[in-house]
């Protein structure tokens, strides 16, 4: 189970990285997204905002890389089968989530528009956070047993 997840995780990095490729492409050459499919037609309201950027650098960008991230650890936890990088697809899952979450918040209070690339880019993070999840549970350590109480010996 836990190499289907990882495949699982190949597959769905694979399609975030082309995602985030076609964005980061459109936002280093400025030519306008392709979009208007039924409510979702403000992908260059939302690409061209202030908010499309972290630290100066395109969020498109920043999501080639973690997508790129992901999908070579995916790929060696196929192929090493290590508890480590499952751990690692597991921290890195939950800070793309995690990043997901506030900037589909941004798009929907701060914006006001939705960019149908950047939705798909969240639901992929979220299924990959969620595999990753199962991938490796978070096991509690176990309480330390109390001691027994006995009987003192009888005289």
């Amino acid at each position: 189970m836990k190499r289907a997840g990882a495949a699982l995780i190949l597959i769905l990095a694979f399609f975030g990285l082309a995602d985030s490729a076609y964005l980061a492409q459109h936002a280093l050459s400025g030519t306008p997204l392709l979009c208007d499919i039924q409510n979702f037609s403000g992908c260059n309201i939302v690409a061209s905002s202030k908010y499309s950027y972290l630290f100066g650098i395109p969020i498109a960008e920043l999501g080639v890389l973690f997508y790129s991230v992901l999908f070579v650890l995916a790929a060696l936890e196929i192929v090493v089968f290590d508890q480590l990088l499952r751990r690692a697809l597991q921290i890195i899952a939950f800070v793309g989530a995690a990043f997901s979450l506030y900037f589909v918040s941004v798009q929907a209070f701060v914006i006001g528009s939705f960019c149908i690339y950047c939705l798909a880019s969240a639901v992929i993070a979220f299924l990959i956070f969620i595999f990753a999840s199962f991938i490796e549970p978070i096991r509690k350590r176990p309480r330390s047993a109390l001691p027994h109480l006995q009987m003192p010996p009888s005289p």
